[in-house]
């Protein structure tokens, strides 16, 4: 099966600018990254799981769905191969992001692998939709968190990005909710900002003023 290029989202427009339009909530997490490469390591990690999530949305139908998967697939190849990568601004983010921070393979595949559950038409069940979040919003928390605090286990990380996740898609579990809470709480200040977006999964998100000053305030007291 031959992988169909996605279309760049937009003409001459940087990641930062991309990530502002496209994924507000964790681009204002992303605002209390004081390291700028690590900012931009994440922010690559945010991209790339914007364009995993069009995949399904943007396909006319499941084969064209999984040829552009498989397209990201062979981006993840070129990067660990130490191949050139293709001229896609989101690829290029992401093979500078892997080389600078030693991103593991599987963690990527997972995302991968997660988006092949939208292509099947029929609903998600509650555990369904649970485990989905765990896996899209959690795994990408999770190597967010890796990036900010290498030296301390991003796991934590998981049950916050996936309540997040979950919000997202209308979705919420109490059990989630109490993890995330206990799992933000281990995270180191250099950390934290993985998961200061999981604090507007409180109610709703509000004015943009609101919902910044509810990340600030969760990014203050290290809680979400």
């Amino acid at each position: 099966m031959t992988a169909v290029q996605p279309d760049i989202d937009t003409q001459d427009e940087g990641l930062d600018d991309l990530l502002r339009r496209v994924d507000p909530d964790r681009w204002l997490s992303s605002r209390f990254i004081g390291d700028l490469r690590a900012r931009a390591g994440v922010e690559a990690v945010y991209a790339f799981d914007h364009e995993l999530a069009r995949a399904p949305r943007v396909a006319s139908n499941p084969l064209l769905g999984e040829m552009r998967l498989a397209w990201w697939r062979e981006v993840l190849d070129e990067a660990f191969e130490a191949r050139a990568v293709r001229r896609h601004p989101t690829a290029q983010a992401l093979a500078a992001a892997i080389a600078g921070h030693g991103l593991a393979r599987p963690s990527l595949e997972a995302l991968i692998d997660a988006r092949y559950r939208e292509l099947d038409e029929a609903p998600m069940d509650a555990a369904e939709a649970l485990e989905f979040a765990r896996e899209t919003g959690g795994g990408v928390a999770v190597l967010a968190a890796r990036i900010l605090d290498p030296a301390h286990d991003p796991e934590p990380a998981r049950a916050a990005g996936a309540l997040w996740a979950l919000w997202k898609r209308d979705g919420d579990d109490a059990a989630l909710r109490a993890e995330a809470k206990r799992g933000a709480s281990r995270l180191t200040p250099a950390g934290f900002p993985a998961v200061a977006h999981a604090a507007l999964a409180r109610g709703r998100a509000g004015s943009d003023l609101g919902r910044r000053l509810r990340i600030t305030w969760a990014v203050a007291r290290g809680r979400v």
